[in-house]
């Protein structure tokens, strides 16, 4: 039986850190929401230069697995999958730029538009199942986020809490039918009763494309930011103990965990509810802020390069999307790819 493994995975951070006083010392720096948990400032983040795209971020993360798998090996990869959490331009995903940059044909490209923060688990999850079934034997996943440096520093935003938590960087999973990091479990829940309660709004009504002084920010409000809070603690832990049960393995065998990192409160809370100490547990979160659905392989490349993880382990990525729409998690027994 064919066996899928997330053979490696690599990442890119852009520019200098840039530190909490740039949002907080902003003069337009209040806001209401300012002292909710879900707003807690980290110390540092990373934002994209001015010019600055995802298919660039996508190109630089990708070069540790060149050097390490070598270029034509990487050129050989028969499936690209992308999610960019801000896409450069409309109508067109990053997928077929990357794919020019790189030299990739794949037989499947696919540009991912959904499961935002979680989506690193759902690509991973359509990665396994077009190479399951016979049709591919090599895969990209790729997670881009350049809202930060772009659209939380836009003049009327950056004063809001919500523009000081984002950090951009990008980073790629390299899968294949290896079998010496296997992808032992995937378990994933759409919840579409949840849909369309995160949303991109402007102060004057206008749709983000219309012509207009306000500008486009997340439409957060306090009853809103309470329901993500409330779903966002009861989805993780969910996921994670369902795939568990279902691989007949215990929350207390998992050797390291990898979320999204929205903010410390889920950190801690996610934690706690599933009994995973601290040092189980690695974030970059005071380093890059909330990194959406870059932060797990940007934080698992992270938790690999400081041997925080070693041959045998098994890890677990984890996490929800948006207001809760989806919830995601991955089992892998992490091999000698690294």
């Amino acid at each position: 039986m064919t066996q899928v493994s997330l053979t490696d995975v690599s990442a890119y951070l852009p520019g200098e850190p840039v530190p909490a006083a740039f949002f907080t010392e902003h003069p337009a720096a209040e806001d209401k929401l300012r002292d909710s948990p879900m707003f807690k400032v980290p110390p540092y983040r990373h934002h994209v230069a001015p010019d600055e795209t995802n298919a660039d971020m996508i190109e630089r993360a990708v070069q540790p697995l060149i050097e390490r798998h070598g270029r034509a090996e990487i050129r050989r990869v028969d499936v690209l999958l992308v999610h960019s959490q801000l896409p450069d331009q409309p109508f067109v995903g990053a997928g077929t730029e990357v794919a020019r940059r790189l030299g990739l044909s794949p037989r499947w490209l696919i540009d991912v538009a959904n499961a935002g923060c979680a989506s690193f688990v759902h690509m991973l999850e359509l990665a396994r199942q077009i190479l399951l079934s016979g049709d591919a034997r090599t895969a990209l996943v790729c997670n881009a986020q350049s809202a930060a440096g772009q659209l939380f520093t836009q003049s009327q935003v950056r004063g809001l809490s919500q523009a000081a938590i984002p950090g951009d960087g990008a980073g790629v999973g390299y899968v294949t039918t290896a079998g010496h990091a296997p992808v032992l479990g995937i378990e994933s829940r759409h919840n579409a009763d949840y849909a369309g309660d995160m949303t991109m709004v402007r102060d004057d009504g206008r749709k983000y494309w219309e012509e207009g002084d306000a500008q486009v920010r997340i439409g957060f409000t306090e009853t809103g930011v309470a329901n993500v809070l409330e779903r966002g603690n009861r989805l993780v832990p969910h996921v994670v103990r369902d795939l568990c049960r279902r691989l007949d393995m215990d929350v207390t065998d998992i050797d390291c965990l990898i979320t999204n990192q929205p903010n410390r409160t889920f950190l801690h809370n996610w934690r706690q509810a599933l009994g995973v100490p601290a040092e189980r547990h690695p974030d970059t979160f005071d380093r890059c802020g909330n990194l959406f659905g870059a932060a797990m392989p940007v934080t698992l490349d992270d938790a690999i390069r400081s041997k925080r993880i070693k041959e045998g382990d098994l890890v677990v990525l984890a996490g929800f999307a948006h207001a809760g729409d989806y919830a995601g998690a991955a089992a892998i027994r992490w091999g000698q790819g690294r």
